[in-house]
């Protein structure tokens, strides 16, 4: 069984729902707290072992590669101020030569189109894949725990998590059942009706793929808004490879939309020791009005 080496982040949306901040700035540059949300998502693969990461961009997101690179004037600056806790704070997080590699979504032809952009660069051999909208916080990192059922089991995982019956009809939706210790996937339904959805486990936005997803991309026909769907492939592989679930327990914020973008920075801050006294206490007076 081949190891999880590499990671791919699709990073090229237009980020419309946060207009007109991400008109210049890309959405996932946004900060939670004092991080960038695609710091935080690269955070949880280095967590987990991963040793390759895959930015698959667009226009207008150099700023996204520049800020996995070093900055020599802002590196002399933080040196000559004496900031060095600041400086070595950034070489931490700073991925090691050769660990990082960009290549162009050139059209937004969805999901399943930004992944098979990534196919040369992953090769032949079983990668993640982390959706950097969907912030996943918890005690063990989401992609640690899929990688160490992928140790176990093999085949193709799907992080996924609990949701209201009464919202199935908003998310894609994993039928699972038990079997050999482990929850086999036994059908994947996007946005089902409601009072038909075979579970309320929502897909959240974490996978580990198989290669061979890449050669039912390269034919996928376009599915739902005229874009080649993720999960219409992982279907079609599901009719020849495993696929398993794994139940994420942790909190998840949606950093695509407004309100979980919200939660995020305060979830995150309330846990900061040198933010929460000051944070709870404003939160108090705001709510008191």
């Amino acid at each position: 069984m081949k190891k999880i080496r590499k990671a791919v982040f699709p990073v090229a949306g237009l980020g419309t729902r946060f207009l007109p901040a991400t008109k210049a700035v890309p959405k996932e540059m946004l900060t939670v707290v004092d991080r960038p949300v695609i710091q935080h998502v690269v955070d949880e693969a280095r967590a987990a072992g991963i040793e390759h990461f895959i930015f698959v961009t667009g226009r207008n997101k150099a700023v996204i590669e520049d800020h996995f690179d070093i900055q020599y004037e802002l590196d002399r600056t933080l040196e000559e101020r004496g900031k060095m806790k600041e400086r070595e704070a950034l070489a931490h997080d700073l991925p090691g030569a050769g660990e990082t590699s960009f290549t162009r979504q050139q059209a937004p032809l969805g999901l399943g189109h930004a992944v098979w952009c990534a196919r040369e660069i992953v090769g032949d051999e079983p990668f993640a894949l982390l959706l950097p909208d969907m912030l996943h916080h918890g005690r063990t990192p989401c992609l640690k725990g899929m990688i160490d059922a992928h140790e176990r089991h093999g085949g193709n995982l799907v992080a996924v998590y609990e949701v209201p019956d009464a919202e199935t009809h908003q998310y894609g939706i994993c039928g699972v059942e038990k079997k050999d210790g482990a929850l086999a996937i036994t059908s994947m339904v996007e946005k089902p009706k409601q009072g038909t959805s075979p579970s309320n486990l929502a897909i959240s936005g974490r996978y580990i793929l198989g290669p061979e997803i890449f050669k039912i991309l390269e034919t996928q026909e376009r599915g739902a808004g005229g874009e080649i769907q993720l999960t219409d492939a992982m279907i079609t592989l599901a009719k020849s490879q495993p696929f398993y679930a794994h139940v994420f327990d942790g909190a998840i914020y949606d950093c695509g939309m407004k309100i979980g973008f919200l939660l995020a920075n305060l979830a995150l801050g309330l846990e900061r020791e040198d933010l929460a006294p000051a944070l709870k206490a404003e939160i108090a007076r705001l709510a008191a009005k």
